[in-house]
């Protein structure tokens, strides 16, 4: 199987895995509710460890097509970044899901009362998050550094090997991808490294809201983006 046709499956599984976090019980009220939940998470986050492995073997067999990423929109790729999504997204998700949650419900929380979603996150829980962010955005960074470098000896490489081309010399083009791969895995590395982490700083329930968030942001971009390539190729 390719890829692109494993892609397809995980993300239809994505889907179902997803479907069981909404009809979790939230908030847990027994200790089976809360194995449930911590069931469910580690369910999702297996599902998410096993696509950056079969990823990883597929950019060790052809990284240009990882790189590309043919399986996406045009919408999904004009937001990629080395391949994939930003691990710095998780953080404006968080934040972005626990105001949302703290705005609706803050009466019931000044009042003293306790929901248990990102929307009651404790003082120790939001200073882990500006810690963790703060690491991931320096090692983003510096990946961002290495594909720059990268681009740079490239382009060099690529005068090179058009003089050697002509020089009728040959040109071993396999060990100068061999860069590419190591940055697109280093990459996915802390793509999977950052959403452990968060995962970890959460609650079970505060976990499944979470990765349903992350999982409709998900879905959504790609809704819209099928739909403007459909519009585009209609035109």
């Amino acid at each position: 199987m390719d890829f692109q046709r494993f892609y397809q499956t995980w993300y239809d599984q994505l889907h179902h895995h997803i479907h069981h976090l909404h009809k979790a019980p939230r908030p847990p009220t027994t200790d089976d509710h809360h194995h449930q939940l911590t069931q469910l998470v580690n369910k999702v986050m297996f599902h998410f460890s096993e696509y950056y492995r079969v990823k990883s073997l597929a950019a060790k067999q052809d990284v240009l097509s990882v790189f590309s990423a043919r399986w996406s929109t045009t919408l999904e790729r004009s937001l990629h970044w080395i391949a994939g999504w930003r691990p710095t997204t998780a953080f404006h998700l968080i934040y972005t899901e626990s105001s949302i949650l703290f705005e609706s419900r803050i009466v019931d929380i000044l009042h003293g009362l306790r929901t248990g979603d990102l929307g009651d996150l404790s003082p120790a829980q939001f200073t882990g998050v500006s810690e963790l962010q703060c690491e991931t955005v320096q090692q983003e960074n510096s990946i961002t550094d290495l594909l720059s470098d990268y681009d740079s000896r490239m382009d060099l490489i690529q005068y090179d090997e058009a003089s050697a081309l002509i020089g009728g010399k040959c040109v071993d083009l396999d060990k100068k991808i061999e860069g590419l791969v190591k940055i697109v895995e280093k990459a996915d590395e802390l793509r999977l490294r950052t959403l452990k982490a968060v995962v970890e700083l959460l609650t079970p329930q505060q976990a499944v809201e979470f990765l349903i968030a992350a999982a409709q942001l998900h879905f959504g971009i790609h809704r819209w983006g099928l739909n403007h390539d459909r519009e585009r190729a209609e035109k």
